[in-house]
């Protein structure tokens, strides 16, 4: 397999998310109404009849959502006057020459000028081409926290610059000063114990659902109820928290709590909770549900393989078919009636939550049936395809007995496809399953996009797209390197591709 291979590999998913994302862009932000956005929008409910007031609010949020550039008359003549002095108040009123010279020139720039109604003070507004906002997207979307990321007018004394230290718990960090982040680089007992807050990505901020949360926040942070200890903070202040050190922010606005706890303005931070993430709790039961349907899917397939035609083959197929027929949401529901009812195990995952093991039974068994059936049918395929084949008739002429021809063989060779596909099914544990979680009300990543699409949260909708689309695109790539590394006599090169 050559490097350069793998390299013009990358660089064709790149171009595949790119176009997946144009897609979803263009999907969003033409094809639903804008205005839908603010059917969740309790804010926007609370204005009621104040027609100015809304009319602010509504072009500020496609704005800072991306629909178009929005300028008010009080902007343009903020940069001439100081605010609330005599000559800005007369240059803001409608008759004034500022407000004629402001309609000429955002006319002449191709704006929509308009007024609003109560005030008639001018105001314009000019759509942003979808491309246009994705590349904006795109260029935002990878953030690197430096000595300079703070920009704060009200501490211009703020030093700047990395140096090796410890956190308050004992571990090892990389300690910024005029970063975001105040541990860019830090150990802790909490998996994966080393962490990094120097390279991240920012996806936007949630709207209108998880309003002022930052997308990546609303799907990593942990859920549930605070988790509070005894803490000892660097000035020695001494308290029952469940504060997380490693995420200390930098905050503008300190208030009388935040200086009775800090000696700096790295005042913000997020907390330990009781539950997992929305992620993780879609990992985790991904991850369960794929090594118990490889656990289960690969030996069953295999004995349907060398029982073939008779009883083991025949429940098998039983099986598949009752699977592959049956509308998941059906089957799916007929086994949580049959564990709740003989097994007494819980309907859904919220009646003892993440912490009991009965929680997770139902949602991993429901969530694996489908991958069973998938990995017997497959697998017993490509068994008997290798039992006819010559090689195993040439291998008995040998003399090699029956087990041996299996293990070293039959096997070996029948396993290679389905290998290639575990990087998929990893895949698949990333994105949640979406009507497992919603029968089972579990508190992941599978509900999160018809949540979206749903709530016209378009921020969210983009941000899991793009999730979405990388993960099973690199899948596929990941799937044809572990290809190569089964079978070494299988080669990726630009003339052959696979051979």
């Amino acid at each position: 397999m050559k490097k350069g291979y793998i390299w013009k590999r990358l660089f064709r998913s790149l171009i595949s998310i790119l176009i997946i994302m144009l897609i979803v862009f263009t999907m969003v932000y033409t094809m639903v109404p804008r205005d839908n956005i603010f059917f969740e929008d309790s804010t926007y409910r609370k204005l009621g009849g104040k027609s100015d007031d809304k009319t602010e609010y509504v072009y500020s949020t496609w704005k800072k959502l991306g629909y178009l550039d929005y300028v008010r008359i009080n902007d343009f003549c903020l940069t001439r006057y100081e605010a609330g002095s005599p000559e800005m108040v007369a240059a803001v009123e409608p008759d004034s020459p500022e407000s004629q010279e402001f309609v000429r020139l955002y006319t002449e720039k191709g704006y929509t000028v308009e007024k609003y109604l109560q005030s008639g003070r001018y105001y314009a507004h000019k759509d942003i081409p979808v491309i246009k906002r994705m590349v904006s997207w795109l260029a935002q979307l990878i953030v690197i926290d430096t000595p300079w990321s703070v920009k704060d007018e009200n501490n211009p004394d703020l030093k700047r610059g990395l140096s090796l230290g410890r956190t308050p718990t004992g571990g090892v960090a990389l300690i910024g000063s005029g970063t975001t982040h105040k541990y860019l680089l830090y150990t802790d007992s909490h998996f994966p114990w080393l962490h990094q807050n120097i390279i991240g990505l920012n996806f936007g901020t949630s709207y209108p659902t998880y309003q002022g949360l930052d997308v990546m926040r609303v799907l990593f942070q942990p859920q549930g109820t605070e988790v509070k200890r005894h803490v000892v903070f660097e000035n020695g202040y001494e308290t029952e928290s469940g504060i997380n050190f490693g995420t200390l922010k930098y905050k503008y606005i300190l208030d009388r709590m935040d200086r009775k706890k800090f000696d700096d303005n790295y005042a913000s931070y997020e907390t330990f909770k009781d539950q997992p993430s929305m992620i993780g709790t879609s990992f985790l039961m991904g991850v369960f549900a794929m090594v118990l349907a490889y656990v289960l899917g690969l030996p069953i397939g295999v004995l349907m393989a060398r029982k073939k035609d008779r009883l083991a083959d025949r429940l098998g197929m039983v099986y598949i078919i009752f699977i592959i027929s049956v509308p998941s949401l059906a089957y799916i529901y007929l086994f949580r009636y049959l564990g709740t009812t003989l097994l007494n195990l819980p309907s859904v995952f919220t009646t003892y939550g993440p912490g009991d093991v009965r929680s997770w039974i139902l949602p991993i068994v429901s969530l694996a049936l489908p991958s069973i059936a998938s990995l017997m049918l497959w697998t017993r395929r490509y068994v008997v395809d290798q039992m006819n084949s010559d090689y195993v008739k040439f291998a008995k002429s040998k003399g090699l007995n029956q087990r041996e021809i299996f293990n070293n063989h039959i096997f070996k060779n029948a396993i290679i496809p389905i290998a290639q596909g575990i990087p998929a099914s990893l895949a698949g544990c990333i994105t949640g399953a979406i009507i497992t979680e919603s029968v089972y009300s579990v508190g992941g990543m599978g509900k999160m996009l018809p949540n979206a699409i749903r709530q016209y949260n378009n921020v969210m909708i983009i941000a899991l797209a793009f999730i979405f689309s990388t993960v099973s695109v690199l899948s596929v790539l990941a799937g044809d390197i572990v290809l190569t590394k089964v079978d070494p006599r299988i080669s990726l090169s630009e003339k052959a591709g696979r051979s």
